[in-house]
């Protein structure tokens, strides 16, 4: 796991998308805490929302990640989107990544990261 997360951040970090594709399972999820029925539903739904973001101008390095049992924490510093713009230039943000069989297959994103850290398994 904690290898797992360290591929993850560097490939966050790096923007690089076709090392994340490879991290990600091909029915991946991806949305708000408690909601499963909207947000992306695949891999290719989850590259297409970063690629749609970096065209957009937003950025985000990996600030922390903690590993918990099957679940990855990632910490993100965001600039360039709304809610960095109505924080002063940056905001921070959390995903909680599920991982089974080497893949990630959920994730979910957190505005709070003490509410982040508690939905870890």
């Amino acid at each position: 796991m904690e290898q797992i997360a360290q591929q993850v951040k560097t490939a966050l970090n790096g923007a690089d998308l076709i090392g994340y594709r490879q991290l990600l399972d091909p029915k991946v999820t991806w949305g708000a805490p408690d909601d499963v029925t909207s947000g992306c539903r695949n891999r290719d739904e989850v590259l297409a929302w970063y690629r749609r973001g970096r065209a957009k101008g937003v950025r985000a390095v990996v600030t922390e990640t903690i590993v918990r049992n099957d679940t990855i924490l990632v910490g993100l510093r965001v600039i360039g989107n709304r809610s960095a713009a109505d924080s002063g230039g940056q905001s921070d943000r959390w995903q909680v990544l599920t991982v089974y069989g080497g893949r990630i297959i959920d994730i979910r994103g957190f505005e709070d990261r003490a509410f982040a850290i508690c939905r870890m398994k």
